[in-house]
């Protein structure tokens, strides 16, 4: 059986790693993969949001099962060219992509189906967007960017000066071009916060371990916003009570909703949450696997990957064993200096042998890597994510980190606190 992964990053790195271990033994393509990705697929130098040349080579290479992992070649309706030509794919279609490719459609899904959500106003027009901060009194004030903007489009406002300049880099200075076109601006919720990956065939919704990323560049979370700069898995805030409460009143009615909409949603709906004290919140949609979050909660799954994601988009999920571990997991982003801003790339990578510790005891993904003349370079601003696997939370954090310090390259940046905040809940 031969399946293509699309992307390049971490995440596809974590799904390709955890597909090798399917009991089916898939033949494994990357689109367009990366200089690590390529020691455990075969690496096609392909754009993931070039749908026509992903469906091409799907077809051209008799491709049974295709997983599209990153958000924009979802909107972009990747799936639905590839159902076209009758290759089935893990994934949402287009028409389902919009719950997190507009944030505006996802907001007044909420409030029209009554799943709790921060409070909002939606604006296509700076000028009112404007005097609607003028008139808050209410700090801090979230704005965000309507459509997809690599995960940067949100900002956390701490008076309205901020809330003004907000309004204008996003919807007058185009700072995430077409995406600021309308903008959300919504009340700032308080609480930790959860992620919640799930599988869902558009009628059942299975919910995998829960994680806790770090966003933040710098320890203390301080610093700018990134892609995320390590995760842990489970988070010790979501207990099972909350797991339920969340099971009854977001995870149900959110695909219950898409359904209802004519837009049932298959593939992993990420559920970005907010525990507030009035209770579990969501504070956005991803209509795929979160990174880094994969990089923790897959190496927990115990049952086949390949089995699951094709249950998801046959609609026999219900029929489908979705087991993970009572393991924890702990996973570190190495990023380069000067992420998430300039940073310089080509800098030679060292500590590992065929992109992985010669030792074992960490598993090394993926994310902004690339191979010079046979020489692993960084090629981006996170390069790779040091994930470890424990009995406890605390032997996962100290064996992550205890990996990280084997992997070397020049500007190397790191958190030295991921799992701190989890383990101080615990």
């Amino acid at each position: 059986m031969k399946v293509l992964v699309v992307g390049g990053g971490g995440r596809e790195h974590a799904i390709i790693r955890k597909l090798k271990e399917s009991p089916r033994r898939p033949a494994l393509y990357a689109a367009p993969g990366n200089g690590g990705i390529a020691s455990d697929a075969v690496c096609v130098p392909i754009a993931a949001t070039d749908v026509a040349g992903v469906v091409s080579f799907a077809v051209q290479e008799g491709i049974d099962y295709v997983v599209v992992a990153p958000d924009d070649p979802l909107v972009l309706g990747m799936v639905d060219a590839l159902a076209e030509k009758g290759i089935p794919a893990f994934g949402p279609n287009k028409a389902a992509a919009i719950l997190e490719g507009s944030k505006v459609f996802s907001k007044n899904l909420m409030k029209k189906y009554g799943i709790p959500t921060a409070a909002y106003e939606t604006f296509a027009d700076a000028g009112e967007a404007a005097a609607y901060v003028r008139a808050n009194r209410k700090y801090p004030l979230v704005v965000k960017a309507d459509g997809l903007a690599l995960g940067k489009g949100v900002l956390i406002c701490e008076d309205e000066a901020a809330a003004l300049a907000a309004v204008k880099s996003i919807m007058e200075d185009r700072q995430f071009g077409a995406s600021g076109s309308r903008i959300v601006i919504e009340e700032f919720l308080t609480g930790p916060e959860v992620s919640v990956l799930s599988f869902t065939d558009g009628k059942t919704v299975v919910p995998m371990v829960s994680s806790m990323d770090h966003k933040r560049a710098l320890d203390g979370d301080r610093g700018l916003n990134t892609g995320g700069m390590g995760t842990i898995a489970p988070n010790p805030y979501y207990t099972p009570q909350i797991a339920q409460v969340c099971m009854e009143t977001i995870f149900k009615p959110t695909v219950a909703a898409m359904k209802a909409e004519g837009r049932p949603f298959k593939g992993c709906l990420y559920f970005g949450l907010m525990l507030t004290p009035d209770g579990p919140k969501v504070i956005e949609y991803n209509c795929r696997f979160g990174d880094p979050e994969t990089q923790v909660v897959l190496p927990l799954l115990e049952s086949d990957l390949l089995a699951v994601m094709q249950a998801a988009t046959n609609g026999t999920l219900a029929q489908t064993e979705v087991k993970f571990s009572g393991q924890s997991a702990a996973c570190v982003v190495l990023a380069s200096g000067g992420y998430p801003q300039h940073y310089e790339k080509g800098k030679p990578i060292t500590g590992l042998a065929d992109g992985q510790l010669p030792g074992g005891g960490a598993t090394v993904y993926h994310a902004g890597t690339a191979l010079a003349d046979n020489v692993l370079v960084t090629s981006g601003g996170r390069v790779l994510g040091v994930t470890a696997v424990a009995d406890s939370l605390f032997d996962a954090v100290a064996a992550a980190y205890g990996a990280a310090d084997q992997i070397g390259f020049e500007g190397l940046h790191r958190r030295s606190d991921i799992g701190q905040k989890a383990l101080a809940a615990l």
